[in-house]
């Protein structure tokens, strides 16, 4: 961290704080799962080696890493949202925001109900939470 009386030090304490004083419940297991489920960049849909977590409501708006509010992102994008809101930041990239919303609900709620009635990890598949085909 840096040192000293910098904005990026005040930054780091208020950011550190912020962490403290709630509930970060997100697994290791959920976060493989959300990574599968995904397949890539939440938003951008880019095949990433290494997806960064992003909360969907950043944390400096009260957001929490937990199932239902972390997506996998890759650096680009991560960097790019920053802490904006996220519906406002995928109009502004041009970026598809009403798939992107579906699939989020999708995922989220069939993790959720996953983990809650306690299937293994080895059981969530990549096609299991994609978007309904219409036939």
């Amino acid at each position: 961290m840096p040192t000293g009386g910098s904005k990026q030090v005040r930054a780091a304490r208020k950011r550190k704080k912020r962490m403290a004083s709630v509930t970060h419940d997100l697994t290791d297991a959920q976060w493989d799962a959300l990574k599968t489920s995904w397949g890539g960049c939440a938003y951008c849909g880019s095949a990433t080696t290494s997806p960064q977590k992003d909360c969907v409501q950043a944390i400096s708006r009260g957001g929490r890493y937990t199932l239902g509010n972390v997506v996998p992102a890759c650096g680009s994008c991560n960097a790019s949202k920053c802490n904006a809101e996220v519906t406002g930041w995928l109009r502004r990239k041009k970026l598809d925001e009403r798939s992107f919303l579906v699939r989020h609900y999708e995922i989220s709620t069939e993790l959720t109900t996953r983990f809650a009635s306690g299937e293994s990890l080895g059981e969530v598949r990549q096609d299991s939470v994609g978007p309904p085909e219409h036939g």
